[in-house]
This record gives C-alpha cells, structure tokens and sequence, in this order.
C-alpha cells in the first residue's frame, strides 16, 4: 500500500481532522491567525495524525473522539516546529520560509505556545484522564528531549546512545503518543497499547533517523530545507557520530572541530568523512533496524487494510527522499 493508497483510505477521517484545524486554530488575535495558518498549511504530511486515524480505525473506533485527537496531536507537533525554528534559527522548513524567519522570534514562541494551550484545552473536552496522562506525559518529554539535544549541541563526545535517547524523546515519543491513543479511546487490553505504542516508539526512531542521514544525502529541493542544518547548527547526529568513531585521527580531529565550532565552511571535507567510513550505510541499517522491530510489534494484531497501511508506513519512513 503506497501513501496514495493510504491518503484514499483515510480520506474522509482526514478532512475531517483538517476542517477541526482551521476551525480551532482561530484566534480574536490577527497575529496568531496569521502565523499560525501558515505554518500548519506549509506542506506537512500530518503523520502524527494519520497514525492516529490509522490505529483508532484498525481497533474498530466509532465515534467522532479520534478527529479531535489527532488534532492534538497536531497542533503539538506543530508547537514543537514553531519553537524548534527559533532554538535552531532555521530560515526554511519544508521549502517555504520559517515563521521566525517572517514574523520573528518573539511571535513564533507565542504562538507556539497558543498551540500547546488550545491543544490541552481540546484534549480536556475528551474527559478521559488516561488520555490527559499520556499526552501531558509526551508532551513533558518532547520538550526534555529538546533540552537534551541543545545540550550536545557542539559537543563531539555525544555516544550513539545519547543520540538514541534524544530522538526516542523528542521524535519518537509523540508517534507512541498518537498510536497509544487510537488504542484507549477503543478500550483495548494493555497488553494491546503497549504493543501499538512500541511499533510508534521505533516507527518515530526509524523516521527521525532518516532525516539525519537525509540532512547529509539529500538535496535541498527534496528536504525543503538547507543541506547540512545539522552540521552548520553543531549537532551531533548518527552520520557524524558514527564517522568519528570509525575515522582516521585528521578525519576524527576535522569532525570534532566542525562540530564545536559548527558552520557549513567544512562541509566537503565532512561529506567526504562520512563516505569514506560508510556512515551512511551504517545509519540506514539502523532505521532498518527500527523499522524492522515496528514491523514485529504489530505481528498478532487483527488484520484490517489500516494494519496494512501501518505496515507501509513502517516502509515508507526508511525508504524515502524526503
């Protein structure tokens, strides 16, 4: 099942959630009205959502709870980019121009953190304190693990381990989030969420570890941002991490220099690194990995076309270019 296949399937549920986007991202205040559209109408796959829709579904949901929801999980998501934009001074995210790069900084928080408060404010009128729990508790992490990943920024010492727990934190952690729930608004055993939540966990990883190695192998009319972010804003990722390790020591040396220092002045002698210790590869095994153990957790799980497309997903987030 390709992504076509899986947009027609959920076709319905999906203009359903966008509709509820525009209608509760309204504001009195013109600024957030503004900025806010523009950024949630800049091209995003709506991923997190579309998890949501796909597990509530696979679980025989019937009801109206799961549109809510997956716009929750939206706007989050999206609160996370407006302030991830600032704490990174990107200028370009999916091939337009950032919302601090438009309005400022200053804007951008605050209308991030609109979308943080209108999202708990609709996940209040779902009155469910198991709903309440995991998302307050994602949203608690996300932002921990943004706070990690400032912290390793140029640092060359950071271990694959470290990267792991940043991106199971600040990536991976709101897939969980938006599987778990398709599983307790249908009332399934724990035995179920902990299983759906678990192939989020490693489908979140698999997805995230892509875009490092497209930051590195991609260019930016498919990325929709700058080659080499990752390397001019000083982070550590797996392709750089793995290429420190098995370097030769000038190899080693020039990595650890460019990542303390940051910039994109040594970006050929990197790219150059990471090709010569096969970083690339490596770090494609390891989304396969991932996507390989979200694959193993939904094995047992009743079979149903949103299964399916949860298996495809599972595909398309190592297998892509963008």
């Amino acid at each position: 099942m390709d992504i076509t296949a899986i947009q027609t399937l959920i076709k319905d549920d999906m203009q359903a959630v966008n509709a509820l986007i525009q209608q509760r991202l309204h504001s009195d205040v013109a600024l957030i009205n503004q900025l806010g559209t523009y950024i949630i109408n800049s091209g995003g796959k709506r991923l997190r959502p579309v998890l949501l829709i796909l597990s509530a579904n696979a679980f025989g949901y019937q009801g109206t709870n799961h549109i809510k929801l997956a716009t929750v999980i939206e706007f989050i998501h999206t609160a996370t980019l407006l302030h991830d934009d600032v704490v990174d001074a990107s200028e370009l995210r999916r091939g337009k121009q950032t919302a601090n790069a438009v309005w400022g900084n200053e804007a951008s928080v605050l209308v991030g953190d609109f979308l943080y408060t209108r999202a708990f404010q609709m996940m209040v009128e779902v009155q469910n304190m198991r709903i309440m729990e995991i998302l307050s508790n994602a949203t608690n992490i996300i932002a921990e693990g943004e706070v990690m990943q400032l912290l390793n920024c140029h640092e060359p010492n950071v271990t694959e381990a470290d990267y792991l727990t940043v991106i199971r934190s600040k990536t991976a952690k709101l897939f969980e989030a938006a599987l778990q729930l398709g599983a307790i608004i249908t009332q399934q055993p724990p035995h179920i969420e902990s299983t759906i939540a678990r192939y989020g966990m490693h489908l979140g990883t698999a997805f995230q570890i892509i875009d490092d190695v497209l930051d590195y192998s991609s260019t930016a009319e498919e990325m929709g941002k700058n080659v080499g972010d990752d390397l001019a804003e000083g982070k550590p990722t797996l392709p750089l991490i793995y290429a420190m390790k098995h370097g030769n020591p000038d190899e080693k040396a020039m990595l650890q220099e460019t990542i303390r220092h940051g910039g994109r002045e040594n970006i050929q002698q990197v790219l150059k690194a990471i090709e010569s210790t096969n970083a690339i590869a490596y770090t494609k095994q390891s989304a396969i990995q991932e996507m390989n153990k979200a694959i193993e957790a939904l094995n047992g799980l009743p079979s149903t076309p949103y299964l399916d497309a949860l298996y495809s997903l599972a595909h398309f987030s190592v297998h892509r270019s963008y």
